[in-house]
């Protein structure tokens, strides 16, 4: 009976979610304020079920919910809607809600698909320790930093064009200016370069002690040391070489492709990673 509660449950976070990203939509093209408002409040129900969901899910497990591939991309998704609904909150830049959460609803999908959520949890309740939970769960939120900061560089880059073209119109106006843009998506980098780098250290102490057989030259790890790499040029162009504009935001994007590649593909080429095992 649990189960199927927890599963129509699931099922309506996604119908939710899909309704507020498509009203969200509907506003990006259209400029419908009320659309906008329904989105938000439809995205807010979604926080509120997932939230839920997430609680009773640790209620049952008894550990925080990261250690498996079905698990880390529930709450990757959780933590997209969260810093999404604190930026409309707090910042009040138009559309980076429905940016933002496309990036969520993917991950969202892909996590309600996915075969792997019927996997055995045996290895993962056998290996629970304080220190794997905060490395996860550290690295999660890292990548939480870089999907905001890839949607500010989107935004800008979306904006330089409308500029360039001298495309004037409502959907320009509703579009933070490019210097802000640009500082919010070098904030969200900071956040999330020194989280990242924290992350893995704990990841390699953790593996240290636990897997002294494993591979160091494991496709996971070296993916997140490109990963860390690649968003520390990002800050050195921007802060040392004092570099701006339309080819750092080209560079952010390109970083966050590896993003994607390390969470989706290097994972299943890893030897050891337990979201893959």
């Amino acid at each position: 009976m649990f189960s199927v509660l927890m599963t129509r449950l699931h099922e309506l976070t996604v119908v939710l979610y899909a309704f507020s990203v498509l009203l969200y939509f509907f506003d990006f093209i259209h400029h419908n304020r009320k659309a906008n408002r329904i989105a938000f409040w439809l995205l807010a129900f979604v926080w509120i079920l997932q939230t839920v969901f997430l609680f009773f899910y640790m209620v049952k497990t008894g550990r925080f919910p990261v250690l498996t591939i079905f698990e880390g991309l529930y709450f990757y998704a959780w933590v997209l809607v969260t810093l999404s609904l604190g930026i409309n909150r707090f910042l009040r830049i138009d559309f980076i809600v429905f940016f933002t959460n496309i990036l969520g609803f993917i991950v969202m999908a892909i996590h309600t698909f996915a075969p792997m959520q019927y996997h055995s949890h045996v290895m993962a309740n056998r290996l629970v320790s304080e220190l794997l939970l905060i490395h996860i769960t550290m690295a999660i939120l890292s990548y939480g930093a870089f999907s905001l900061s890839f949607v500010f560089s989107l935004l800008y880059l979306l904006q330089y064009d409308l500029l360039k073209r001298k495309k004037w119109g409502k959907r320009l106006l509703r579009l933070a200016d490019l210097e802000k843009l640009e500082r919010l998506s070098y904030i969200t980098a900071i956040i999330g370069v020194p989280m990242l780098l924290l992350g893995l250290i704990l990841g390699l102490q953790w593996a240290f002690l636990k897997l002294p057989g494993m591979d160091w030259y494991d496709m996971k790890i070296i993916g997140s040391f490109l990963l860390l790499t690649a968003y520390s040029i990002f800050l050195y162009l921007r802060t040392v070489k004092n570099i701006h504009g339309k080819n750092l935001a080209l560079w952010n994007v390109a970083s966050f492709l590896i993003v994607l590649i390390n969470f989706f593909l290097f994972g299943r080429l890893s030897s050891f990673h337990l979201w893959y095992s």
